[in-house]
């Protein structure tokens, strides 16, 4: 039995997000979800998702939703990455299914200062819902980690309060990822601040899990954001199991994985690093920096290919009044930039065992 036997192609939510994470982690995989910013990061996904016969994920964050919309946009009060993100949901929504694979579409870390961006989509989502019975989006991330951790699991109780109701995904996050991502800066944090505590787990378990089924947890354990060297940032995907036990323990549940783990920061991790993480229950893992280099390295290369057809509209080696529209149509250089950031989610893919699924 494949995915496609119990999840339908397309944008999905409520009990097919279910499905499709508790088959992750039965199968012992785990899902990219990968950052976008336009029409063409997003078809680069979903094509490389298609080309693997695999479910994907798709997420905005706050700046790469404003930079959907335009960066001329005023963006006081966020309502430009409102726009951007609406608009970017509608898109993936509008294509996905032509793609004939299940996408999770999401929304990426929300701190507290930007909760104006998160209740401008929640309010999309539920007027989508009542228009067509589902979420707008498939799922939304808070990331409050750096509040204490009372204020944190206090806010997303009441987030998950209202997003209940339409089955929405909530993935919260306990403990810091270090480094810096899109504006958000944790480079000065506490090394202590970057290992979540088993303890913290369950508390965030026992507070939402009566109220919804469907929220995950990015537990930090060493995590950072950025381009580093493998070995230069050290991970401890091993405590990710301790959280698994200790949660098993205070439920008295035989299940191996209650809780839904997400990783973020994956940047230069270990291939080992990252499977021991999925065997310890993680089931998306973000990508963002790797994917961004990707895109720019594939127009590199082909300005360096061919620069000598790039310095003005006419004139090339074939003769000084020869046309180079062909060379520069952004149609052209644009898809180089897709083909290698293809290329790269397909290694995520095949790093996190999510090849073949469908």
């Amino acid at each position: 039995m494949g995915l496609l036997d119990i999840v339908p192609p397309g944008v999905i939510t409520g009990d097919h997000v279910l499905t499709l994470f508790k088959y992750a982690q039965e199968h012992g995989f785990a899902i990219p979800s990968v950052n976008v910013t336009s029409t063409s990061t997003v078809n680069a996904v979903l094509e490389a998702a298609r080309d693997l016969h695999s479910p994907i994920m798709i997420q905005f964050s706050n700046g790469g939703a404003q930079y959907f919309a335009g960066k001329g946009l005023d963006n006081t009060n966020q309502q430009a990455s409102v726009l951007g993100a609406i608009t970017g949901a509608h898109y993936v929504r509008s294509v996905a299914k032509a793609y004939g694979i299940p996408v999770v579409l999401h929304s990426d870390h929300c701190a507290k200062n930007l909760l104006p961006w998160f209740d401008g989509m929640l309010r999309a989502d539920e007027e989508y819902f009542k228009a067509h019975g589902e979420p707008l989006f498939s799922s939304h991330m808070l990331d409050l980690s750096k509040e204490d951790k009372s204020e944190n699991i206090r806010i997303c109780v009441e987030y998950i309060k209202r997003m209940a109701p339409m089955k929405q995904w909530l993935e919260m996050e306990m403990g810091i990822t270090g480094g810096e991502e899109d504006g958000v800066n944790n480079e000065d944090v506490e090394n202590s601040a970057l290992f979540s505590q088993p303890e913290d787990i369950w508390d965030v378990y026992k507070a939402l899990s009566p109220i919804s089924k469907y929220f995950s947890i990015a537990a930090a354990f060493g995590n950072v954001h950025g381009s580093y060297a493998p070995g230069n940032v050290k991970l401890h995907p091993e405590l990710l199991e301790k959280h698994q036990a200790y949660v098993r323990e205070k439920l008295g549940s035989t299940e191996k994985h209650p809780v839904f783990l997400v990783f973020h920061g994956g940047s230069g991790s270990t291939k080992e690093e990252i499977h021991e993480a999925v065997r310890n229950g993680v089931i998306k893992m973000n990508v963002d920096t790797d994917t961004q280099y990707a895109y720019w390295d594939g127009v590199h290369k082909y300005y360096e290919a061919n620069k000598e057809y790039l310095q003005s509209q006419v004139g090339n080696p074939t003769g000084p009044e020869a046309p180079n529209k062909k060379h520069y149509d952004p149609r052209v250089w644009i898809r180089e930039g897709e083909k290698a950031m293809i290329l790269r989610v397909e290694e995520a893919c095949h790093d996190l065992g999510n090849i073949h699924k469908l």
